[in-house]
């Protein structure tokens, strides 16, 4: 029996598979509107058959953005444009997620396939925000060191897009503290160079971070699951690294978040990252082994019986895969046949089985 394709329980919430859609951004909203795109790309690996189809990571505000094609959920004209995505999501046998994101010093930024680099404010760029006033590379913006009442201001937009993600319709929903984003840049000390009671030590560096959380958790109904994605590690000596992300998973875990999605890496530029197959899977294991909490497996996971080892083997609850996803909508269904396993196909697709 493939434990891949068993169901997973978290909260009220049954996924019908470990295997959850990534996060991934595709630059192609309007005001942070979702398009027609997001309906159908989206919409699809539902169709295809995942348990849990999450949406790109989410802007809490407008300089909370990557590009300025980036999704937002800043206002309830987005929470309305969402409700359809995650109406047909479910409607196809899969749990609608959204990641709520801020992207700190690493926003205002042009797509990937227009060279990724910062916007002048000539080209709709703005200025970016992070816990200290140093850039994120040779040739990026000075960012503004947020003051204490902006922390709290932010604090306060993630809760009202945890209300608004809520009202969209969606089931789970993810916190990005991870890949060099705010609330990342809060806790890797390569980053983070405040001398307040928001850096220096990890519980300065760890209290943002935290009452974000809180505020989420307790704006996100108590039947519903919240994930949290971070990055394990900076890969650079003196950074974040898996230590202190237990000492952030036991605390997390407290405050109720129910999974934690492990990825790693992007604080800065050029990390020595060991990329190659599975290669953030320990960091998932040692979560859930020492934590006590579920865990999802990301990168680099394309094979099927890679992914069923993963879980079979208690190294983690559920693989998020991404790349594979562009790739291939109907990855599970084709998984689920090369595992001799039972996944229900679409009505309409049933010919083609």
């Amino acid at each position: 029996m493939s434990i891949l394709f068993s169901p997973m329980d978290l909260r009220s919430i049954t996924f019908r598979n470990r295997i959850f859609v990534s996060p991934m951004c595709q630059y192609s909203s309007h005001d942070g509107l979702p398009t027609d795109w997001h309906l159908v790309h989206l919409g699809s690996r539902a169709v295809g058959g995942a348990g849990l189809v999450m949406v790109e990571a989410t802007a809490i505000s407008p300089k909370g953005r990557i590009s300025p094609g980036d999704c937002g959920i800043w206002s309830d004209a987005h929470a309305v444009a969402f409700a359809p995505i995650a109406r047909f999501i479910q409607e196809n046998g899969a749990v609608a997620g959204i990641q709520i994101a801020h992207a700190g010093r690493k926003g205002s930024c042009a797509p990937p396939w227009r060279g990724g680099a910062p916007l002048g404010m000539e080209e709709c760029g703005w200025q970016t925000l992070s816990p200290s006033a140093a850039p994120f590379d040779t040739g990026h913006p000075i960012p503004h060191a947020l003051t204490p009442d902006e922390m709290d201001l932010i604090e306060d937009q993630f809760r009202a897009a945890a209300h608004r993600a809520l009202a969209a319709g969606f089931q789970v929903l993810e916190l990005h503290m991870a890949h060099g984003y705010l609330l990342h840049e809060f806790l890797s000390p390569l980053v983070n160079q405040r001398k307040d009671d928001f850096g220096g030590s990890l519980e300065n560096r760890l209290r943002l971070p935290l009452r974000v959380a809180r505020a989420v958790r307790s704006e996100w109904p108590a039947e519903l699951p919240l994930f949290v994605r971070i990055s394990a590690t900076d890969w650079v000596a003196g950074g974040w690294d898996i230590e202190q992300s237990l000492v952030l998973a036991r605390q997390l875990k407290e405050i109720g978040v129910d999974l934690i999605d492990c990825s790693s890496g992007f604080a800065v530029p050029d990390e020595p990252i060991p990329f190659g197959p599975g290669f953030q899977v320990p960091f998932a294991a040692r979560v859930r082994a020492e934590v006590g909490i579920a865990s999802g497996a990301v990168g680099y996971i394309t094979d099927p019986a890679q992914a069923e080892q993963i879980v079979a083997t208690g190294q983690a609850d559920a693989v998020l895969l991404a790349r594979q996803m562009l790739r291939d909508p109907y990855w599970p269904l084709h998984a689920a046949q090369a595992l001799h396993a039972d996944a229900p196909w679409p009505n309409q697709y049933l010919r083609a089985r």
